[in-house]
């Protein structure tokens, strides 16, 4: 802890500290025999004439109260040397994975294969993050999304294990185009997120090009190489080994001079994949620390009281006043009664006597902060509060009734999550544009709102959209020998009636999805 950090909250309690310590001594004063005959008797007599009961220094009451005094001074100031994130901060950090499909990633030297060994390395890391915002990006010649960063890890791990180096349209290796795909995947997230990239090398005109994007992008990039200096053969679909034409094994190199270049003139921090999980603990740790970093630059500073641990040496000396012949029990009775609390509640509550020291919603926090979200629900007396511990709870239904409480865009917002996590995505849509409504500038609400609409199911028999500014070309649809009418189709439509086509026919396998959704795109990006 930096002696920096250290400071008190309200400042304006610490002079009872002073007060405290100087009330002894006046007590002592006003006290004195010698005082109160000063003006009456003869001050060469006077100290002949008085009877002290005791001499020299002993601890009484009124130095117990002075203690307590002063310790109550210092724990109504707040100190603090903790910050604390916000209560509405993400928990975990964004990420993509962008992985090379390249077909050197069939090199088998490292065992499997190089892309089978990412795969691995990517459910450790799924693993890990335990349902965190992930997303995936593949990349060889052209780059293409998979699926954007969500929290559903089985849906990700349903497409990462049918990936293929022969899925890819465009031969290659460019890495700037998959790094464009993770930032526009990402989106809002972006300067909060991580792209982590898998690869065993680039190509030389790649370079440039992928550190300036890197230098510029808000997000953070991370480089894992895959592969051994001495490369491996080809591992064939069957489990053999690729030929040439005169039947030599093709063997897949591993450009590590390219991919410590790449990382030295992006300022991307590079690492090896490994055999134990040291690899994916580097990626976790570094992605959250620039989640945390993102968050306390554009967040304000919000620090974690450590007062309320001076209660329990206060009630220590609260309970010394009960000593008998003590005459300022009167302090200690009243501190007892307030620590005491109900009796009927001590063995339930971990720090008895809390409920006549703290409201309802301090309470509330005291549960919270360490991720005790269903007990917080009990003693939230705000609404929104108490909805926000029961969503984390996981209790859905609950949290949308005290969401429900308020009509504000937060409320509407939270509420459209509710819906969204019951999985009742049509009205979680009409959630979001009412909070859009009254908030335009919601990115959060934007976001989640563009997410869930493509979770809505879209009847069997829908037809197409067709926008009428689109610009044409001229075709003839023939209507069962009717005189042929003129319609307008482009690239952009054919690819959105096809993945509607796609996620409606049920027995087409991850990797036929994929494949045709990588050919339309590279085709439309020519």
């Amino acid at each position: 802890m930096p002696l920096s950090d250290f400071h008190f909250l309200r400042p304006l309690w610490l002079p009872l500290v002073p007060a405290a310590a100087a009330l002894p001594w006046l007590l002592a004063r006003r006290s004195d025999p010698l005082r109160r005959w000063q003006g009456l008797i003869d001050p060469v007599l006077l100290p002949h004439l008085v009877v002290r009961a005791g001499q020299g220094a002993r601890i009484g009451p009124v130095h117990v109260l002075a203690v307590m005094l002063g310790l109550l001074g210092v724990a109504l100031a707040g100190p603090t040397w903790q910050r604390e994130r916000p209560p509405f901060a993400q928990d975990r950090a964004p990420l993509v994975v962008a992985i090379e499909t390249a077909a050197s990633m069939d090199a088998a030297d490292v065992s499997p294969t190089r892309l089978e060994r990412v795969k691995q390395k990517v459910h450790d890391l799924l693993d890990r993050r335990a349902g965190a915002p992930t997303g995936l990006v593949v990349w060889a010649g052209s780059a293409h999304v998979v699926l954007p960063p969500a929290d559903d890890p089985a849906v990700l791990a349903l497409f990462l294990d049918a990936l293929d180096t022969r899925l890819m349209p465009v031969a290659g290796k460019n890495p700037t185009a998959a790094l464009a795909a993770a930032e526009s995947a990402l989106g809002d997230s972006a300067a909060e997120g991580t792209v982590l990239f898998f690869a065993d090398g680039a190509d030389a005109d790649q370079v440039t090009p992928f550190a300036q994007r890197a230098r510029e992008s808000a997000s953070q990039v991370l480089l894992l190489g895959v592969g051994t200096s001495a490369g491996g053969p080809m591992r064939a679909p069957d489990g053999g080994v690729v030929t040439d034409a005169d039947g030599r094994p093709l063997r897949g190199d591993f450009d590590r001079a390219g991919l410590e270049r790449l990382a030295r003139e992006s300022g991307a921090p590079i690492a090896s994949v490994t055999v134990d999980g040291g690899d994916v603990a580097w990626v976790e740790r570094r992605a959250q620390r620039h989640l945390e970093a993102a968050q306390a630059a554009h967040a304000e500073t919000r620090w974690r009281e450590s007062g309320w641990a001076l209660v329990f040496p206060i009630a220590l000396l609260a309970a010394l006043q009960f000593r008998r012949g003590w005459r300022v029990a009167w302090s200690g009775a009243v501190l007892a009664a307030l620590l005491a609390g109900a009796p009927g509640r001590a063995a339930a509550d971990p720090l008895p006597g809390l409920s006549w020291l703290l409201t309802a919603d301090q309470q509330g926090r005291f549960y919270f902060a360490p991720g005790e979200y269903a007990e917080a629900a009990k003693h939230f007396a705000d609404s929104r509060w108490k909805g926000i511990a029961l969503y984390r709870a996981g209790e859905f239904r609950a949290a949308l009734v005290e969401f429900a409480r308020g009509d504000d865009a937060e409320s509407l917002f939270e509420q459209a999550n509710c819906r969204a996590r019951l999985g009742e995505y049509a009205l979680a849509v009409s959630v979001y544009d009412a909070a859009l409504a009254l908030r335009p500038d919601f990115p959060e609400a934007s976001q989640n709102r563009a997410l869930v609409a493509k979770l809505v199911p879209k009847p069997e028999n829908e037809p197409p959209p067709e926008d009428p500014n689109l610009k044409p070309d001229e075709v003839q649809f023939d209507e069962q020998g009717k005189r042929g009418k003129a319609g307008r189709i482009d690239a952009a439509m054919i690819q959105q009636q096809s993945a509607e086509l796609w996620m409606r026919n049920l027995r087409a396998s991850p990797a036929d999805f994929l494949r045709q959704k990588f050919a339309i795109e590279a085709e439309g990006a020519k």
